[in-house]
């Protein structure tokens, strides 16, 4: 276990202890979160570079807006809905 310490602003450490937010759980839940989202963009930005290294073409939100609406619907068929 590591321990650390961190400075705040008064304002910033009130309004986080009043919210739970300084314990050892919810700093491990926030920053675990974090580093997910920081993995994920990673990851995406990665993606991003291939994509274009390899030219592919970008699609426009019409397109991006079909493809969900198309998705949706066949999730909706699968699990037996209308």
């Amino acid at each position: 276990m590591t321990k650390i310490q961190i400075e705040l602003p008064d304002l910033t450490a009130k309004a986080a202890s009043e919210a739970g937010l300084l314990t050892s759980q919810a700093l491990d839940r926030l920053l675990t979160e974090a580093l997910r989202q920081r993995q994920a963009a990673d990851s995406l930005l990665s993606i991003a570079d291939r994509v274009a290294g390899a030219g592919i073409e970008a699609m426009s939100m019409d397109e991006v807006n079909a493809e969900i609406r198309a998705d949706r619907a066949e999730r909706r068929q699968r699990a037996g809905g209308s």
